[in-house]
């Protein structure tokens, strides 16, 4: 069982760590063992080390951390200014105080990883083993996937509308950008790790396959209103969302269930992904009162 799991809960300032239980590592090169997940790697060289067990994510500023520890990730190593340990940090790090700390002060880090830190902590975690679009889906009414996204921020705000409004799960292409990229998780909230999300290898036929209608977001002359009764009426469904230059491929659009369009207003054509799918989210939601 990780700290993580053994601990659910903030811990009450009775129950804080002191300094010196603490593995404090004071940073003054990058060269020391353990900082280049901070530093050095990038997100592509920490998704995809040789062995799977040890691929990394960073989290950052505690409520994010906080997030990813409620949903038993595993933390490996935290990185904080020196006054976030009795601060921000506090609470983090006496839900797992074993793991190494490296810290030193606010310009000394910066020079060390090239940016001010966000909140002043950051905490390197273990990815989870990738699950599968059976597993994610599996009982699953509504279902965002996302085809071919690659901006972070997007697929971080589409994560973070998807929690909130209720949608079950999430599938991505495999050529959309990683949910547990950094700005991604941040833009999120720790959304990405709250809605259970797996890679599929197409748009249409994967949750096709698992029992889902499909309805591909899209501007064209078949295109039904998102208020369609029809649409509503699905019990289990799939909005299918596009990329952020050229939206859907055509033969995604063709092959799919629905095409389904936004109404809009002053000849605006379309929104932003991710507000598109917050829009659609919450018009199809399977729970409406």
């Amino acid at each position: 069982m990780t700290c993580a799991q053994q601990h659910a809960q903030q811990p009450s300032a009775n129950h804080l760590l002191t300094t010196s239980d603490m593995n404090i590592i004071e940073l003054q090169s990058l060269d020391q063992p353990g900082v280049n997940v901070y530093s050095k790697l990038t997100e592509a060289q920490l998704r995809s080390r040789a062995d799977s067990n040890q691929s990394l994510f960073i989290a950052e500023s505690p409520k994010v951390i906080n997030v990813a520890l409620n949903a038993g990730y595993q933390p490996v190593s935290l990185l904080c200014e020196r006054r976030h340990i009795t601060g921000d940090a506090a609470g983090i790090i006496s839900r797992c105080g074993d793991i190494p700390i490296y810290t030193g002060d606010r310009q000394v880090l910066a020079s060390l990883t090239g940016y001010a830190l966000t909140r002043g902590v950051l905490c390197a975690m273990r990815r989870p083993q990738p699950r599968t679009p059976e597993d994610v889906c599996h009982g699953a009414r509504r279902v965002v996937v996302i085809n071919g996204v690659v901006d972070s921020t997007n697929v971080g705000a589409i994560f973070r509308s998807a929690a909130a409004l209720g949608t079950d799960a999430v599938l991505l292409t495999r050529d959309s950008c990683d949910p547990l990229n950094r700005r991604s998780v941040r833009v999120s909230m720790g959304s990405v790790f709250l809605v259970p999300w797996a890679w599929a290898d197409d748009a249409v036929d994967t949750p096709r396959h698992l029992g889902l209608r499909t309805a591909a977001m899209a501007l064209t002359d078949k295109s039904i209103p998102l208020d369609s009764p029809a649409l509503s009426a699905e019990p289990r469904l799939a909005l299918i969302m596009g990329t952020e230059g050229d939206g859907l491929p055509h033969e995604t659009i063709a092959a799919a269930d629905y095409t389904v369009r936004i109404p809009m207003s002053h000849d605006v054509d379309s929104l932003n992904v991710a507000a598109a799918a917050a829009v659609a989210m919450w018009q199809l939601r399977a729970n409406k009162q």
